[in-house]
C-alpha cells in the first residue's frame, strides 16, 4: 500500500515527526512524506516491569513522545500540528528488552546474548491527530499499533563482536546493531518487515493512513460523538466495530470508553485544554486501537493523582509494627551512615578510647564543635550502639565505646575498618548522591560527584594525588585486615607452594596467606604507585615468604606461581578486561595451578545479599556475579571449580584449578 493514495491529503497538513532518528526520517522520505522534525524530551524512564508484553512498552513510549511534542508546541512552536509521529524501537531477546547501549562494555552484553539467537524487534508507532478548536482547546486523536519482526543472529566469535563494537555503529541504536549497515553482517535471517528493523514499518503505517483517509465512513469532525470505521484493521485477527465517545463531565476533560463495545477503529477522541501545557499525562485516557495481536477492547489509563490523604482502593488494615519499622528503618539508613562517617571523621571513638567518661560539653571542646551539635551526635550514636552513656549522681551523662566500636572504629584497632569507612564518606557517599542520575544513565556519576571525568577509576585514584592514594590504600587495607584470615583459611592449599596476590594493594591479604599456610610464599602484585607506597601499611609482614613485584597485571608479565589471588578484583572491571585478566593467568598457569577467587557472591536467584546488590548501584563498569557466574567466567579460561565457600565474613571463596 503505497503513500500516495493519501499523498494528497496530508499536503497542506503540518506533520511532525517526534523522534531525531535519522532512519526513520530516511525511510519517511524516501515514502515521499513531507514532515518537519521535532525530537521529543521524553525521558524513557518508563518501568519495564510494568507492562505485561514487550510491545506494550514500545508503543506506550512511542506514545509519550507524540503527546509530549502535541502538547510543547503550540507554546514552544507556536503552532500545533496537524499530525504528530511518535515511534519506539526494541530488541528483546529471552524476556529481556534492549535499548540503545550505554557504552562499548553494554553493546558487547547486548550483543552476546543475541548472538547465535532469533529474537524479536518491536516498533511501537503513535499517528497523533491534531485539531484546534474553540476557547484554546485542543482536541486529540490516537491511532497506535505495533510490528514485530524475527531476527537470527550468527554464531559471533569474540573477534567480530569487538570489531563491530569498535566501529562506533552500535551506540544509537536499538539491541547494539544496524541491520541496513555494517550490523547485517551479523545477520543470519529475517522474518517480516526489514524496515521494522531498520526503524519504522513503513507497510503497516502506511495501511494506518489509508485507514484513516480513504475508508472511513464517518466524517472525522471530532464534534461528533461517535466515530467508526467500516473496514477491518489491517490483520486478521482484528474485527470490525463502532464506540461511542462522550466527553467526562470531569474536569480533566477524560474521556471514557465504553467496554461493552469494543472497537476496532483506529480513532480515538481525547480532550484537553491546550493551554495547559504542563498538566499530568493523568489527565489522559487513551485508548488502544486495532493493534497487532492486541484484545482492542482494552483501555491503557493513567489514573489521576488522589487527593493528599485519600486512601488507596485497597485498604489493608492497621500496618503492623514490624513492617513500618522496616520502612522506617530504611528511610533513617542514609542518617546513621553519615553519623558513623561523621563520628569518625571527627575521630570520637579515637578521642573515647584515650579520654573515657568525657561529658558532651568536654567532648565538643575537644573535636571543636558545638555543644548542641555534639550532645546530637552523641546520643545518635549510643541508639546506634556504638557509644555507651552513664549517669552518675545527677551530673551530665558521660559517655564511652561500646565493644563494638572498640573492634572496628579505632584507628589503629587489629580489625579496624577505619580507613573504609573514610572512603565510603569520601567517595561512596557523593556517587550515591547521584543515584538517581547513575539509574537513569546505567553509568558512573563519577564527573558530577567529583567534577571530573574518569576513565580509568582505578588508575585516577592512585595517581591523583598523595591524599587521595593514602585513603583509598587504607581503606583497602581496612577490608584485607578484616576478611583476609576467612579467605585464607576458606581451603586446604598445602599443595601450593607460590601464591600470588594480583592487585594485592598494601599486601594485608598476602600476610595473612603467609601465617595460615606455613609453606607458602607470597608475591604481592600491584602498580608501580602502590607499591612504593607499602611500607606505610606493612612494615612488620615482610619476611622471607613475602615479597612485592610492581607492575600493571593487564599489562606486565605476571609473577610465575603454583597460585593466582583474585580477591575483590574482578567485580570491578568490564567483561572485556575481565576476560584479558582470566586469559593471562591461564596462559601463565600450568596444569594443576589455581586461581583463588575472592568476591561476594550473589545469590543464584540474584535475591541477595543486599551487599553486593548495593554496591552494584554505583554503575561502575564492572558487576556483581553469583558463585555459578564466576564459576562459568573461570571454566571459559580452563579452570575447573574444586571449591566454594560462603564465609561468616563479608567475602566469600572460590578455589578453581587449571586443567
Amino acid at each position: 500500500m503505497p503513500l500516495n493514495p493519501v499523498i494528497s491529503k496530508l499536503a497542506n497538513k503540518l506533520v511532525v515527526l517526534a523522534s531525531a532518528s535519522p532512519r526513520r526520517q530516511d525511510i519517511l522520505r524516501n515514502a515521499g512524506l513531507k514532515f518537519e522534525v521535532v525530537p521529543s524530551w521524553f525521558k524513557e524512564t518508563l518501568d519495564k516491569g510494568l507492562f505485561k508484553a514487550p510491545h506494550e512498552y514500545a508503543v506506550e513510549t512511542a506514545k509519550q513522545k507524540a503527546l509530549e511534542v502535541a502538547r510543547r508546541m503550540p507554546f514552544k512552536h507556536r503552532k500545533t500540528p496537524d499530525m504528530v509521529i511518535g515511534a519506539d524501537t526494541i530488541v528483546t531477546v529471552d524476556g529481556m528488552i534492549l535499548e540503545k547501549p550505554v557504552d562499548k562494555h553494554d553493546a558487547y552484553r547486548m550483543l552476546s546474548s543475541l548472538s547465535g539467537k532469533e529474537h524479536s524487534v518491536y516498533t511501537g508507532v503513535v499517528i497523533l491527530l491534531c485539531h484546534d478548536k474553540e476557547n484554546e482547546e485542543v482536541d486529540y486523536q490516537l491511532i497506535d499499533f505495533y510490528e514485530e519482526t524475527k531476527v537470527k543472529f550468527a554464531d559471533l566469535s569474540e573477534s567480530m563482536l569487538w570489531e563491530y563494537i569498535n566501529s562506533g555503529e552500535p551506540m544509537d541504536k536499538a539491541g547494539g546493531y544496524g541491520i541496513q549497515a555494517l550490523g547485517g553482517m551479523l545477520v543470519e535471517c529475517v522474518h517480516g518487515d526489514f524496515l521494522n528493523v531498520v526503524g519504522f514499518p513503513l507497510n503497516h503505517f502506511c495501511k494506518q493512513l489509508d485507514l484513516i483517509y480513504n475508508r472511513s465512513t464517518s466524517s472525522l469532525d471530532l464534534d461528533s460523538s461517535s466515530v467508526s470505521l467500516s473496514e477491518n484493521s489491517p490483520h486478521s485477527n482484528s474485527h470490525s466495530s463502532s464506540a461511542k465517545h462522550r466527553p467526562s463531565s470531569s474536569s480533566s476533560k477524560q474521556t471514557h470508553h465504553n467496554k461493552k463495545s469494543p472497537s476496532t477503529s483506529p480513532l480515538h477522541k481525547v480532550k484537553r485544554i491546550g493551554s495547559d501545557s504542563e498538566a499530568s499525562e493523568s489527565s489522559l485516557k487513551l485508548v488502544n486501537s486495532s493493534s497487532k495481536h492486541a484484545d482492542i477492547s482494552d483501555t491503557t489509563t493513567v489514573p489521576l493523582m488522589t487527593s493528599r490523604g485519600q486512601l488507596s482502593e485497597h485498604e489493608d488494615g492497621e500496618p503492623k509494627k514490624k513492617d513500618l519499622q522496616k520502612i522506617m528503618d530504611l528511610m533513617d539508613g542514609f542518617k546513621a551512615s553519615k553519623a558513623l562517617f561523621t563520628a569518625s571523621k571527627m575521630c570520637v571513638f579515637d578521642l573515647l578510647r584515650s579520654k573515657p567518661g568525657l561529658d558532651a560539653e568536654q567532648v565538643a571542646q575537644e573535636i571543636k564543635a558545638s555543644v548542641k551539635g555534639t550532645v546530637c551526635l552523641l546520643e545518635a550514636c549510643v541508639s546506634l550502639g556504638l557509644l555507651k552513656s552513664k549517669e552518675q549522681n545527677f551530673q551530665k551523662p558521660v559517655y564511652e565505646n561500646t565493644d563494638l566500636a572498640s573492634r572496628f572504629l579505632l584507628s589503629d584497632a587489629p580489625f579496624s575498618l577505619h580507613g573504609y569507612i573514610q572512603h565510603c564518606d569520601n567517595t561512596i557517599w557523593p556517587l550515591f548522591s547521584h543515584l538517581e542520575s547513575a539509574v537513569k544513565e546505567g553509568a558512573s556519576q563519577h564527573d558530577k560527584a567529583f567534577g571530573k571525568k574518569s576513565k580509568d577509576m582505578f588508575q585516577d585514584t592512585v595517581y591523583y594525588n598523595q591524599e587521595v592514594k593514602l585513603r583509598f590504600m587504607n581503606a583497602m587495607h581496612s577490608i584485607a585486615k578484616v576478611t583476609g584470615r576467612a579467605v585464607a583459611t576458606a581451603f586446604d592449599l598445602s599443595s601450593f607452594k607460590t601464591a600470588c596476590d594480583l592487585g594485592g594493594c598494601t599486601g594485608a591479604m598476602a600476610y595473612e596467606f603467609t601465617k595460615a599456610h606455613p609453606g607458602l610464599s607470597v608475591t604481592v602484585f600491584d602498580l608501580p604507585a602502590v607499591v612504593e607506597m607499602s611500607d606505610r601499611f606493612t612494615p612488620l609482614h615482610k619476611g622471607n615468604r613475602m615479597s612485592y613485584v610492581a607492575g600493571d597485571f593487564f599489562e606486565d608479565e605476571l609473577p610465575k606461581a603454583d597460585l593466582y589471588i583474585l580477591a575483590r578484583i574482578l567485580h570491578d572491571w568490564p567483561d572485556e578486561r575481565v576476560h584479558i585478566l582470566l586469559k593471562r593467568i591461564s596462559d601463565a598457569c600450568r596444569p594443576g595451578c589455581g586461581v583463588l577467587l575472592s568476591e561476594i557472591f550473589l545469590d543464584e536467584d540474584r535475591g541477595g545479599p543486599s551487599r553486593g546488590l548495593l554496591q552494584a548501584l554505583s554503575m561502575s563498569v564492572g558487576k556483581q556475579r553469583s558463585a555459578t557466574e564466576y564459576s562459568l567466567l573461570l571454566k571459559s579460561h580452563g579452570f575447573i571449580t574444586a571449591h566454594v565457600r560462603h564465609t561468616d565474613n563479608m567475602l566469600d571463596a572460590m578455589l578453581c584449578i587449571k586443567e
